[in-house]
């Protein structure tokens, strides 16, 4: 399993939450197979999303059609503040 981590700055947890929810098919059909939506407990304007896929093609894909067509567009991606940090990350160890 391979994951896209996002890091990005927002203005309003429920309007960003309202707008990642209307992509939930997107993600479905890019081969996201589990979600974590996590923030600093010290800071509530910024959140790391973390987006797991079978293959590393498969969360790189989805981080392009990020940039191009979601974040690129203000109407698609509100409550956005500046730019996403993304990575796309391996697993190298399991826990057990």
């Amino acid at each position: 399993m391979f994951t896209l981590s996002i890091e990005h700055a927002i203005t309003d947890f429920a309007t960003w939450k309202a707008a990642f929810d209307r992509f939930a098919e997107a993600r479905g059909k890019s081969g996201v197979i589990g979600d974590r939506i996590r923030r600093p407990i010290d800071d509530p304007h910024r959140l790391i999303i973390e987006l797991d896929f079978p293959t590393s093609e498969q969360a790189e894909a989805f981080r392009q059609y990020l940039t191009n067509t979601v974040w690129s567009n203000p109407e698609a991606s509100p409550a956005l503040a500046g730019t996403a940090t993304t990575r796309v990350l391996e697993p190298v160890s399991a826990a057990g």
